[in-house]
């Protein structure tokens, strides 16, 4: 049977202002993606996700996405309900430039929006109006939009490692009494070049670290240690092997993780490194340090994370 999702793909070139009811509603883990262009005159551009289009009274908007150019730039996030405005969440951060190109990805949750820009993580929005009753989305200002792109958690399927996609159902790591960190899986063959552990998770609100890690069951080695440390926004890789800590590996371009986010860490293999990607970004390589990767057969996972899920093929 053909979804809502499914009829509603892609917009393309659409006339800005831009008003269009969302077939179906939005549905968690559901990503909205804005491809366009800032004019060099703009001042400001909107993303609002509404509760219908009404004009006078004015619909409520659930999240407004606000970014204004003016001196040094920043973006005004907040709710219209009854034509009331309530408090504005503001990011003093621009990923916005005139006369350049920008993708947004807006994805939905339960609980909240998560927005990146470019690639990179911006902000997240709590709901303050439920999911289920925004049913249009409104792109109005000074802003040029080539693409708007519905894309629902089954889309992704049998794609490219990419954001919420990279997951089947055959070869999952054996379920605990859904995943209790501390989590110790065994996974159900060694790692070998070609295969893919996908972790999906939400860092706590007040979270310091966490750690994952792939290991032999047989001895105290750690072949691949992946650590984010939230409040000092380092992403510590390392392996621990003989009874001693490797030198630690630190570079990344930009920090991925932040406190109270969904995530999808995506560790693909192959036969010089380990690769991670970030919800959709390739964001390291780790040459292999542990050579016999046909003994690695455990998956740890501890710190301050909401464990949702572990798949590995």
């Amino acid at each position: 049977m053909m979804s809502f999702g499914d009829m509603q793909k892609t917009i393309n070139n659409p006339v800005i202002p831009y008003i269009r009811t969302i077939l179906g509603g939005l549905q968690p883990l559901e990503l909205v993606v804005v491809r366009g262009y800032v004019p060099e005159d703009s001042d400001r551009f909107q993303v609002d996700f509404q509760c219908g289009n009404s004009a006078k009274p004015r619909a409520d908007v659930a999240f407004h996405f606000n970014p204004r150019f003016k001196k040094s730039g920043c973006i005004v996030c907040n709710t219209l309900e009854h034509e009331r405005w309530g408090s504005e969440e503001i990011v003093y951060v621009m990923p916005f430039e005139k006369g350049k190109s920008f993708e947004i990805v807006f994805m939905v949750l339960l609980d909240k929006f998560q927005v990146a820009v470019n690639g990179k993580h911006l902000l997240i929005y709590k709901h303050r109006i439920n999911l289920e009753k925004i049913n249009t989305l409104g792109i109005y200002g000074k802003v040029e939009v080539q693409m708007i792109d519905f894309i629902s958690n089954n889309s992704f399927q049998g794609s490219q490692p990419s954001l919420l996609g990279a997951t089947k159902e055959k070869d999952k790591v054996p379920r605990e009494s859904q995943f209790v960190v501390p989590y110790v899986a065994p996974l159900n063959s060694a790692v070998a070049p070609g295969q893919t552990i996908v972790i999906k998770g939400e860092v706590n609100e007040n979270a310091n670290s966490f750690s994952i890690n792939l290991k032999p069951s047989d001895t105290s080695d750690i072949a691949l240690h992946l650590n984010p440390r939230i409040k000092a926004n380092v992403f510590v890789r390392n392996s621990y092997l003989h009874d001693s800590w490797g030198e630690e590996e630190r570079n990344i371009n930009h920090f991925p993780f932040c406190p109270g986010m969904y995530f999808e860490l995506i560790i693909f293999c192959d036969a010089l490194h380990y690769k991670v990607a970030v919800n959709g970004v390739h964001t390291l390589e780790y040459k292999h340090r542990f050579k016999q990767l046909g003994k690695i057969n455990t998956l740890e996972i501890c710190g301050d994370i909401r464990l949702l899920d572990v798949r590995y093929w």
